[in-house]
C-alpha cells in the first residue's frame, strides 16, 4: 500500500471510531418512568449526537435543543439545531446558551435531562456572566487564542467569565436527573474540561483564572478585569448538592481512535500517547527525532513502523499578520523541515484535526513525504519563512498536499501518524 494511501487508511479509522451516530447509542441511560425528557447540548458533534438520539429514542416523547458550529448541522426532527461561531463566540451562541439554560430550569426530580457534550463546546456553549458582555468574552477568547495557552488554562478563565459553564448547567437543571454524554477532546479527557464543563463540579478557581492571563500577559477588558477580582460566586465545587444527580459518560476518546487507527494498520503500530501537548512546531521536530531514531537504530522499534499520536498542541502567535495554516499543518511543517536537516528518509507522515478542520480551514491538515518540501520549492514557496509567519497550509497547498475532508461532525482532536518505511 502506497504511504498515502495507508496514513488515510488511518486517519480515517480514527474518526470512524469516535462517530456519535456508530457509538452513542449504547451509552443512552435508561428514559425515565414517566417525567420528561429535555435534550441540550452544545459542540462540533452536538447535532449528529441529537440525531442518534431521535433515532434510538423514536418511540419516546422528547424535546429540546442543541448548538453546534456553523456548518456541522444536520436534519434533526424533534431537537432544535442551532448553528454558532467557533473559535470565537458569536450572538447567536450566546442566545442558545440563554435557551438552554431556560429549557433545563424549574424541572422536577422526574424529569431528565440528557445533555449531549462535545469538543468547542466552551466556544459555541457562549453566555456570558452577569456584568460582563459576548464582547468581553470574544476579547479574551481571541487573546487565549494566540497567546499559546493550553486548552486546560483557556477552559479555566473562560469557566469564569460564564453563567453556563463550570457545572452552572446541571446546577440550573437540579433537581432533575441530568445525564452527559460527551466526546472527549481535550488531553486526559477531563470531565471538567471538555467543552468548559458545564454538567460536572469544577476545581478551579477565580484566582487561577487571574492567574492565568497574568501568565501570558494578557489585558482584559476593564469588565473582565473587575469581575474576576470581585469573584462574587464561584463555580459549582465538588460535594454541591445541586450537581448530585448529574452523572457523565465519556462515549468517544482520543485513546480509542487511536486504537483503531492501529487496528486498521497494514503495518505494525506504535501509539505514543494520546494527550501530548506543546508548541506546535516543537511537537513536529520531537517527532521527527522519534522516526529518525526508527529509521537509524530501529528504536523504539523496527521498521516499517507506524507511531501514533493524539492530543492538543499550540500556536503561539508571534507574527503581526499571521498566514493560514493550523496547529496540526504547523506541526507536520516543523517535522518536514527537522527531517529535511538530517538527511532523506523513507518517512511519511499525515497530521489532521479529526473534526476535519485545522485552524482556520478548510483543510483538516496535510501529509508529506521526502519529495513535499521540493515540490513546494519549486512552487515558489519557503518552507522555513513560511512556518516563521505561521502559513504552513500555503507549503503544503502548493505541494499539493493538504488533507481536506469537510466536517467530520466529531472531534477527538489532534491525530498524527508518522510512517517509517
Amino acid at each position: 500500500m502506497a504511504p498515502e494511501a495507508l496514513l488515510r487508511r488511518a486517519f480515517e479509522a480514527a474518526v470512524a471510531a469516535a462517530d456519535p451516530r456508530r457509538v452513542l447509542p449504547a451509552h443512552l441511560p435508561r428514559p425515565p418512568a414517566g417525567g420528561r425528557i429535555v435534550v441540550v447540548g452544545a459542540g462540533k458533534s452536538a447535532a449528529p449526537m441529537a440525531a442518534a438520539v431521535e433515532e434510538a429514542w423514536n418511540h419516546l416523547p422528547l424535546s429540546g435543543l442543541v448548538v453546534t458550529r456553523t456548518g456541522h448541522a444536520v436534519p434533526t426532527r424533534r431537537i432544535e439545531v442551532v448553528e454558532a461561531s467557533h473559535p470565537v463566540p458569536d450572538a447567536a451562541g450566546e442566545a442558545a446558551a440563554r435557551r438552554i439554560l431556560s429549557l433545563v430550569s424549574g424541572l422536577a426530580a422526574e424529569d431528565l435531562v440528557l445533555a449531549l457534550i462535545s469538543g468547542g463546546g466552551s466556544a459555541l456553549l457562549s453566555l456570558p456572566a452577569p456584568g460582563l458582555t459576548l464582547a468581553d468574552m470574544q476579547a479574551v477568547n481571541r487573546a487565549l487564542l494566540a497567546s499559546g495557552a493550553t486548552i486546560h488554562e483557556m477552559n479555566c478563565v473562560r469557566k469564569h467569565l460564564s453563567a453556563i459553564a463550570g457545572g452552572r448547567l446541571a446546577a440550573a437543571a437540579f433537581p432533575a436527573r441530568l445525564v452527559a454524554l460527551a466526546i472527549s477532546d481535550v488531553p486526559g479527557d477531563d470531565p471538567s474540561v471538555i467543552a468548559s464543563g458545564p454538567t460536572v463540579p469544577d476545581p478551579t478557581t477565580f484566582a487561577e483564572a487571574r492567574a492565568i492571563l497574568a501568565r501570558y500577559r494578557i489585558a482584559p477588558p476593564e469588565a473582565v478585569a473587575a469581575h474576576l477580582a470581585a469573584a462574587a460566586e464561584e463555580t459549582p465545587k465538588p460535594g454541591d448538592p445541586r450537581l448530585s444527580r448529574q452523572e457523565f459518560r465519556l462515549i468517544a476518546t482520543p485513546a480509542l481512535a487511536l486504537s483503531a487507527a492501529a487496528r486498521a494498520a497494514p503495518v505494525p503500530a506504535m501509539i505514543l500517547g494520546d494527550s501530548i501537548e506543546g508548541e506546535a512546531r516543537e511537537v513536529g521536530r520531537v517527532l521527527a527525532g522519534i522516526a529518525l531514531s526508527v529509521h537509524a537504530h530501529g528504536q523504539p522499534g523496527r521498521p516499517p513502523l507506524l507511531l501514533l499520536s493524539g492530543g492538543e498542541t499550540v500556536v503561539t502567535i508571534r507574527h503581526a499578520a499571521p498566514g493560514r495554516g493550523g496547529r496540526n499543518s504547523e506541526c507536520l511543517l516543523g517535522f518536514a523541515l527537522a527531517l529535511e536537516r538530517a538527511g532523506a528518509a523513507p518517512i511519511h507522515a499525515l497530521m489532521a484535526d479529526t473534526d476535519g478542520v485545522d485552524g482556520a480551514g478548510p483543510h483538516a491538515g496535510a501529509w508529506c513525504g521526502p519529495g513535499t518540501l521540493p515540490a513546494a520549492r519549486a512552487a515558489g514557496q519557503d518552507p522555513a519563512g513560511a512556518l516563521a509567519r505561521h502559513d504552513s497550509a500555503a507549503v503544503f497547498a502548493a505541494a499539493g498536499t493538504l488533507v481536506e475532508t469537510g466536517p467530520t461532525l466529531t472531534n477527538v482532536n489532534d491525530f498524527r501518524a508518522v510512517l517509517v518505511g
